[in-house]
């Protein structure tokens, strides 16, 4: 019965979200608090001078890769990035930077150094309240994202700015946080006008968020909101729901001043030439999470054509804007193959059972929609996702800024997995590797107005790095916590790659121990339940 409990008042959320986060606060309060981050046990430093030594560096900004190189850290800031030799050439001492008394010096030749990641779109705590933060906060470390931001604080806005505050003193293991409030969130009642917006966008700037996420809202209201935000420093971004989309698209609610969006709702509308709503069947039912999920997957084909003038309007006007866009494509993924979602290799060792429970079919969960998920259905999405992807990138090529977000907690997605499985999709619409990183560190840290700091190696920069021994550009798998599967010229099957090292603020956490940590908090649970994830119907 407590699954049932959780996943009601989940839906209930989901539904008060998409009809305006109105009286989301009402449910929340009903559930007990996630369990909060333990205090920090991992990680060294920061050094008063750390050295790595002969690593090839991929900074962020989409210059290529170079190498050898020997980068200085001093506390927690990058200070030095030296090139000493060449490949396939001995290492020039004579231009190496000198070790300060009492440094402390790794040795990464061979070894890959990268920006941490950003992740726009992570959901601290999880989908459902038996999910622990450390859980969350050591996929994400364990998988190099230094940074994430919070749409919505689901657990709370007080309960995840104190995770902020403690990530930013170091005394959690954890990523950065961006706290970002739902539109209405914690307030007594619905929001009915233009000045109560601005009144609760000021009263969650007092509060210490540092933005703000919609999900639609009536015109003047949302207008006044964003605007107030604006003045007071939030940044904003929206979900459009279905819900609310007719009364202002992607295009209408970045003209409003909206800085970014997540997902892709809103786009296809922005384009719609002989309509003004989606075609929805006469009989569907939004509250239907298969209904929604279903005709969703059919929306790109009912927009503007490719390269047509509407569908370059569109998108000339959101550049010019300097609108962000946030696709999530992992976050669909499983409407176009659900087989291959559910046997993804990482499962088995790192889904707590609670969750891989919430991922299972059920009418009242969220993003549980395999009622009946058939062929036609995946067909339509792989459809969907040929249109989508093909305005991404071409957003991407003419300079809109394209980031990396990986919406996990649902649809049978893993935190810190779906991170890596979002970059390959940019790569699959056509991205080139090293774009790919850009969206993951510097167009992310642009997004949040902390380019100044991170998002890319540079002297003066805080030091949130990624170290991982194998070349990501040649395959970007070798990120995943698992590594990547490898034959070798002795017909031995290996694993290979996985990051080694995660720094952020110059502390260097083990990022292996971080996913054995993780390994051992889901055995636990299963021991303690005598739990085995198996496949949905298949009892062996």
């Amino acid at each position: 019965m407590k699954r049932l409990f959780d996943v009601r008042i989940i839906l209930a959320l989901c539904m008060a979200l998409s009809l305006g986060a109105q009286s989301a606060a009402a449910a929340e309060e009903e559930l007990a608090e996630a369990p909060r981050s333990p205090a920090r046990s991992r990680g060294e430093g920061p050094y008063s001078q750390l050295i790595l030594r002969g690593v090839t560096l991929i900074d962020g900004t989409g210059s290529p890769a170079r190498g050898p190189m020997d980068i200085v850290i001093e506390g927690n800031r990058i200070t030095g990035i030296h090139s000493v030799g060449a490949p396939g050439t001995p290492i020039n001492e004579s231009v190496r930077p000198k070790a300060a008394e009492g440094a402390t010096e790794l040795d990464l030749s061979g070894h890959y150094v990268l920006p941490g990641f950003v992740d726009l779109h992570g959901h601290l705590g999880g989908s459902i309240r038996e999910t622990p933060a450390e859980y969350v906060l050591k996929l994400w470390m364990g998988h190099g994202i230094t940074t994430i931001s919070d749409p919505g604080s689901g657990n709370g806005v007080e309960w995840t700015l104190d995770h902020k505050r403690r990530s930013e003193a170091n005394e959690i293991t954890a990523p950065r946080i961006e706290v970002y409030s739902r539109f209405g969130q914690d307030n007594e009642g619905p929001i009915t006008s233009a000045e109560e917006a601005r009144e609760w966008v000021r009263m969650t700037a007092d509060r210490g968020a540092d933005g703000i996420k919609f999900f639609g809202a009536r015109p003047d209201i949302m207008g006044a909101a964003i605007d107030e935000a604006g003045k007071v420093g939030l940044l904003t971004t929206c979900h459009h729901a279905q819900t609310n989309v007719v009364w202002q698209n992607a295009l209408d609610s970045a003209r409003m001043g909206l800085t970014s969006m997540q997902h892709w709702y809103g786009l296809p509308e922005a384009m719609f030439e002989g309509q003004l709503v989606q075609s929805y069947p006469v009989d569907y039912d939004y509250n239907n999470e298969q209904d929604r999920f279903s005709e969703a997957g059919r929306l790109w084909k009912q927009a503007a054509k490719p390269f047509g003038d509407k569908w370059n309007e569109v998108m000339n006007e959101m550049v010019s804007l300097d609108f962000t866009i946030v696709p999530t494509f992992h976050a669909y993924e499983a409407t176009r193959d659900l087989s291959r979602m559910m046997r993804a290799e990482w499962h088995e060792k790192h889904t707590l059972p609670a969750l891989w429970r919430f991922y299972l079919p059920d009418r009242l969960a969220h993003a549980s929609y395999w009622f009946y998920w058939g062929t036609e259905e995946e067909v339509a999405w792989k459809e969907n996702y040929k249109l989508w992807m093909t305005f991404i990138n071409e957003y991407k090529n003419r300079r809109g800024r394209v980031a990396v977000g990986s919406d996990s907690g649902y649809s049978f997605n893993l935190y810190g997995f779906s991170f890596v499985r979002e970059m390959e999709l940019l790569r699959e619409a056509g991205f080139h590797p090293l774009e790919v990183v850009r969206s993951a560190t510097l167009s992310g840290a642009e997004a949040l107005g902390m380019a100044e700091d991170i998002g890319t190696v540079e002297p003066g920069k805080l030091a949130d790095l990624v170290v991982v021994a194998e070349n990501p550009l040649q395959n970007l798998k070798v990120l995943y916590g698992i590594g990547a599967l490898k034959l070798t010229a002795d017909n031995e099957i290996v694993r290979v790659g996985g990051i080694r090292y995660t720094i952020k603020d110059g502390i260097v956490f083990d990022a292996p121990q971080l996913l054995q940590d993780v390994r051992d908090m889901v055995q636990k649970a299963k021991d303690e339940e005598g739990y085995e994830i198996t496949i949905p119907g298949l009892d062996y």
